[in-house]
């Protein structure tokens, strides 16, 4: 029973010692709990070693003043696999997800407001009140983009057709050469059945910035800009920036209970998430230990992974090591110097990392009075709420501040409360409201994040802002958690405050990523694997890299015993 234990302190931490696993994963998030999962499934011996005191890692639920509980970090689920709901019985385990409708509102200062939905009634309705032509242009918007992502499904749920690195036998080398083809025939199959003109869009998608794309298909300011934010939410990246495209589709192609593109809460904050997978791994034998962070991993003198070094002084043993920390964590503190090759430690080190987003969440007394929306009946409380983002041009102007070194003077939020929905979260009559922020520069050149006033004055700046919308919001706050980026490195270990991991600009994706020639969540160390969102396909709370890199593990594995 000992291996179906969940906990932390000597007890949990003397398990780990008791024996050789033939699987440890760093780093108790989502994605790391999923491959888990799917390890312990897969007949493994397993534990996870998570640093902080609960697991979930950006996919938690934290009560950080009384009564109130958070999502704290990632808090909306739209992007988990359905393979990964499905096969680990997520239902059964805990996971129930609240459907959101309208998906978004976006409130304008001059008086009128746009909603958006589920519903085409209701979509073309409210684009009307802006350009009728637009309303006609927004159904075959959404079912181009719904064919994208189809093409795109096949490729989450597998590992990239990486060459075999390293010496492997005649055998192993003819049969990756098969499923490489396989694959990309598969691939091309699919991509002749989309036709010239879809694929020459898709194309087109992927390599342009967002706002050329929104621009070919749009001619409303408030529309494109409630689109253009999921081309940069988490990023640096402008609405001008090439390539951000492609991010617009990464955060459509997600789906809950089948209805693709649309997002929900999850009862309980996201950390339910986390506890109803973990629940899952626990079920199949995996040993989650909390407070058990790992300083170094352990090299044996054949030059292949052995186990690693937890920050107490235990050494914890295995010849298969799952990382789910970031790729730059990863390389470039846990596995010992000189032990990776210079260029893939180059190529880690100089990845991008950098991110504008800050968290912060609200306890409030009162639901926002928003001025433009006297009679629609809450509507406008249920999704996302796109705040001081009127325009492709001031969601542009925010990133350009923070460019120079600002945080952003007018930011760009997006508001959701989770609480109308969720009534587990929050004492009666009162709300948790989530401010997902952008821009914020990691080192800002006028000021730094460790000043509390400092910090103090940039979350007014975000109230303000939203009184404009909103008079009163201000006065409404009970008390407030924020996380820069420099928090969110420090407290959840996302290098440079990147919710990704790393960034998902063209060059960092699919057979690029982490770096290109490894790509298949194996690495130059023997024994270690990423299953993080740092491998493919990337971030958002997917559970994909997590399932693909335990297949492989798994696989891997049966060869070994063979």
């Amino acid at each position: 029973m000992w291996r179906r234990s969940f906990g932390t302190g000597s007890h949990a931490v003397d398990a780990l010692k008791e024996k050789k696993w033939d699987a440890l994963v760093i780093g108790g998030g989502h994605n790391g709990l999923t491959a888990a999962a799917y390890l312990a499934r897969g007949g493994l011996s397993v534990a996870v070693l998570e640093r902080r005191h609960v697991i979930g890692g950006a996919a938690v639920t934290e009560e950080l003043i009384p009564g109130f509980k958070f999502s704290r970090c990632s808090y909306l689920q739209s992007l988990l696999r359905p393979s990964v709901i499905s096969e680990l019985e997520l239902a059964r385990h805990g996971l129930k997800l609240l459907k959101r409708n309208p998906s978004s509102f976006t409130p304008c200062l001059d008086g009128r407001y746009l909603l958006l939905g589920p519903t085409k009634v209701l979509n073309h309705r409210e684009i009307s009140k802006f350009s009728k032509r637009d309303a006609d242009a927004y159904p075959k918007y959404e079912s181009q983009l719904e064919r994208f992502c189809t093409l795109m499904d096949p490729l989450l749920d597998s590992s990239p057709p990486e060459s075999l690195q390293g010496i492997s036998s005649l055998q192993d080398r003819l049969k990756n050469k098969v499923h490489n083809s396989v694959f990309w025939t598969r691939l091309l199959h699919q991509a002749a059945s989309l036709g010239q003109k879809d694929m020459v869009d898709f194309m087109d998608l992927l390599l342009s910035p967002a706002s050329k794309v929104l621009n070919n298909w749009f001619e409303t300011d408030v529309l494109k800009a409630t689109l253009a934010t999921d081309a940069v939410i988490g990023s640096m990246a402008s609405v001008n920036t090439p390539g951000s495209g492609y991010v617009l589709l990464h955060h459509v192609m997600g789906e809950t209970d089948g209805d693709r593109g649309i997002w929900s809460y999850v009862e309980g904050g996201m950390g339910s998430v986390s506890m109803a997978i973990g629940n899952a791994a626990r079920e199949a034998g995996a040993h989650i230990v909390t407070s058990a962070g790992v300083s170094q991993l352990i090299v044996d003198d054949s030059g292949k992974a052995n186990g690693v070094l937890l920050a107490d002084g235990t050494v914890v043993q295995s010849s298969n090591i799952l990382s789910n920390a970031t790729p730059y964590k990863t390389f470039m503190e846990l596995v010992p110097q000189n032990v990776l090759p210079d260029d893939f430690t180059r190529s880690i080190k100089y990845s991008d990392y950098s991110s504008g987003t800050t968290k912060i969440n609200v306890a409030v007394d009162k639901l926002p009075d928003f001025h433009c929306c006297k009679s629609i009946d809450g509507l406008q409380y249920n999704g996302t709420i796109h705040i001081g983002s009127e325009s492709m041009e001031e969601i542009d102007s925010a990133c350009q501040d923070a460019v120079n070194g600002l945080p952003s003077r007018r930011p760009v939020i997006e508001m959701t409360i989770p609480s109308i929905l969720d009534k587990t979260i929050s004492p009666p009559g009162k709300h948790v409201i989530n401010l997902f922020i952008q821009y914020t520069p990691y080192n800002p050149s006028n000021g730094c994040w460790d000043d509390p006033v400092y910090r103090e004055s940039f979350a007014q700046r975000c109230f303000n802002l939203i009184d404009e919308y909103a008079p009163g919001f201000s006065s409404s706050v009970i008390g407030y958690d924020m996380l820069t980026p420099p928090d969110l490195e420090r407290e959840i270990g996302l290098t440079g405050g990147n919710i990704f991991h790393g960034a998902m600009g063209l060059d960092s994706l699919f057979l690029m990523r982490p770096v290109k020639g490894w790509s298949n969540y194996r690495t130059p160390l023997p024994g270690l694997y990423l299953c993080g969102s740092g491998a493919h396909p990337g971030g958002g709370v997917m559970g994909a890299p997590g399932r693909n890199a335990a297949k492989l593990v798994l696989e891997d594995f049966k060869k070994k015993m063979n």
